[in-house]
């Protein structure tokens, strides 16, 4: 690791954080592929560790809203990227850093102090959600943000700072619910959209959705933010698979997202993928805890990992 750069390690209830190598690669090296799972806190216990710790009055049944709203599936797809690109060219590591921060409280992947707005306008939920009230908690939540956005900066800083390329794994929803906005009464509109007479009628998403632009409204409508071509070569591999990738379909890099901070800070090395979690585990449960399966995580990873490998490979 370069001398300029502190080390990176985990941050207990913050971050994880995983070295994956290649039995050739050299103690030294800097990682070629950087793995971040935002959105990473998918256990039932990073959401009562934290829930433990604030005073606001929360609405009832929360965690109905963690299971639907966590990114089930992203962590083990990124990290099954870096290993399957390690065992393609053994002279290779990857950084693999999984959040342990539930976004149900506070999401890392927005700026802080952003606010959310109308859904269904194409407005993102905020990095604190309104029913967050207390300002304790405010104090608390911020906090744990700025430190995991320490942790990725340097990480993004090593690795696409060298000339590597990193991978922003996120996985949504199989639908676009019809909720305006996220706020105290989140828990009962989710019940309403998910009523088995109303469920099947929100549109579905596509399988795949690689966000590689910005939206419209950004000052430079609609920049190519990812490694040229990656996209489009992903879409013919997923294809081959069964699988249907589009590009910018429900979501961008909307301005307000540390993916577009990273992308824009350094253009033409990030990849943000969105993997339909239904696709990924055995049975899908919208308020309940969901496991992917292993060939499932394979299906998704092995594209993006030969797709990683192509770009490494013609960099030297």
């Amino acid at each position: 690791m370069p001398p300029s750069l502190p080390p990176l390690g985990a941050l207990p209830g913050v971050a994880d954080v995983q070295l994956v190598k290649g039995p050739a690669a050299p103690d030294a090296a800097t990682p070629s592929l950087l793995v971040e799972a935002p959105h990473g806190a998918t256990e039932r216990a990073d959401y009562d560790s934290l829930r433990a710790r604030l005073v606001s009055a929360l609405p009832e049944d929360l965690h109905e809203f963690f299971f639907v709203n966590t990114d089930v599936g992203s962590w083990e797809y990124g990290l099954a990227v870096a290993r399957e690109l390690v065992a393609r060219d053994p002279q290779r590591s990857a950084l693999v850093i999984r959040c342990r921060i539930p976004r149900t409280f506070v999401d890392v992947n927005r700026t802080l102090g952003s606010g959310g707005g109308e859904l269904a306008a194409g407005q993102l939920t905020a990095a604190i959600p309104s029913y967050v009230r207390a300002p304790e908690d405010h104090a608390l939540l911020g906090a744990l943000h700025r430190r995991y956005t320490e942790l990725v900066a340097r990480a993004y800083e090593l690795v696409c700072g060298a000339g590597g390329y990193a991978l922003v794994a996120h996985t949504y929803g199989p639908r676009s619910l019809g909720i305006d906005r996220v706020d105290h009464k989140i828990v009962e509109k989710l019940r309403w959209a998910h009523e088995p007479a109303r469920v099947e009628t929100w549109p579905l998403r596509a399988e795949l959705d690689l966000l590689t632009r910005a939206p419209a409204e950004d000052a430079r409508p609609g920049t190519e933010l990812a490694p040229p071509g990656l996209a489009e070569a992903l879409i013919r591999r997923y294809a081959a698979r069964g699988l249907t990738a589009v590009a910018n379909g429900t979501y961008c890099l909307h301005p307000v997202t540390s993916a577009y901070e990273w992308s824009r800070r350094y253009p033409g090395r990030l990849l943000c993928t969105e993997v339909r979690r239904d696709l990924l585990v055995e049975r899908w449960r919208w308020n309940q805890a969901m496991r992917p399966t292993s060939a499932a995580i394979e299906r998704v990873a092995t594209p993006l990992a030969e797709a990683f490998a192509e770009l490494l490979r013609a960099r030297g």
